[in-house]
């Protein structure tokens, strides 16, 4: 069953320690058990150029929370820390086996736990042999340092193929995409403002659909703030008419269910076929309280379909 998954991108940098720590507390206090996060969150944000700030934080609530890393799910990923603070993005510590290795054993520091629940490649790096990665990311888990493993921002063809790689060496393999995906969608091959996001398409979605162990995460599943903000619009890439087509369908819904639009995205996605594990971040108590809710969201057939319809 499809879970919400509170995102961590911003703890320790735009969202304070404090803030990050009464979010971290609401989310749990809702029900909510997966966080998700990443070594290199976010480098962006922060003076060194460097990430890590996110996962500092998780560690140092978890380390003041006795008895909070039974309650919840560790999500962390590897493969995009910069390796040159001037380069950030173009210089990415990659998917070698010395890199996730190191990359490893520097989350669990971060986090202070001897293991995490998920641990996604957050990025391909095709310099590096792909039956290699599948090994690397397999002794993680061999070694109990990882639950499970997953693919970010990798496309469909190169996901089954390592798990074809996996299962040929009756190695753990990844069970989890993890791609940029919401109920509006981008023009086909409109460039994307943020260069390194990758999206699903609808093969993906017939992949996930087909294969009951793989699950599929979704990320900028509520646009940064594009269907609730003024001040938020949505990128060119948004620019065509079924995107006002189904902005008016989510319009009409939320309105036929006293909800906003943002619960009926995040009820759509945990609802679908197949269901979508959406990742949101939330900045205030009030936002990570109106997105809990959506769990408790179903839609109908008919407003399923009505949704479906726009496009």
């Amino acid at each position: 069953m499809a879970e919400i998954v509170l995102g961590a991108m911003l703890f320790g940098t735009r969202i304070g320690e404090a803030d990050s720590f009464a979010l971290l507390d609401r989310f749990v206090q809702r029900g909510g058990r997966w966080i998700d996060t990443a070594n290199n969150y976010a480098f962006w944000l922060h003076p060194s150029g460097f990430g890590g700030q996110s996962e500092q934080v998780i560690g140092r609530w978890l380390a003041a929370r006795p008895g909070m890393r039974a309650r919840i799910l560790l999500s962390t990923k590897a493969g995009a820390q910069p390796t040159d603070a001037t380069r950030g993005l173009d210089a990415p510590e990659g998917l070698t086996r010395a890199a996730v290795g190191a990359a490893m054993g520097a989350s669990l520091r971060r986090l202070g736990v001897d293991h995490v629940d998920m641990y996604w490649a957050h990025i391909e790096d095709r310099s590096v042999e792909l039956a290699d990665t599948v090994s690397v990311f397999a002794e993680l888990a061999a070694a109990g340092k990882v639950r499970r493993l997953g693919a970010s921002n990798t496309p469909a063809w190169r996901v089954e193929r390592a798990r074809g790689l996996a299962a040929a060496r009756d190695v753990p393999g990844w069970t989890a995409m993890q791609l940029r995906y919401s109920y509006v969608q981008p023009r086909p091959g409109a460039a994307l403002e943020a260069t390194s996001h990758r999206m699903v398409f609808p093969e993906t979605l017939d992949y996930v659909r087909a294969d009951p162990e793989l699950e599929l995460w979704a990320y900028s599943t509520l646009l940064n703030g594009g269907y609730s903000r003024a001040d938020r619009p949505l990128e060119q890439a948004y620019d065509h008419p079924g995107t006002t087509r189904r902005l008016a369908a989510l319009a009409e819904v939320a309105r036929d269910l006293g909800v906003t639009r943002n619960q009926v995205v995040l009820a759509w996605l945990l609802g679908g076929d197949p269901p979508v594990f959406p990742i949101v971040g939330a900045s205030t108590l009030d936002r990570l309280d109106e997105v809990m809710d959506a769990a408790a969201l179903t839609l109908d057939p008919e407003l399923r379909a009505r949704l479906d319809a726009a496009r």
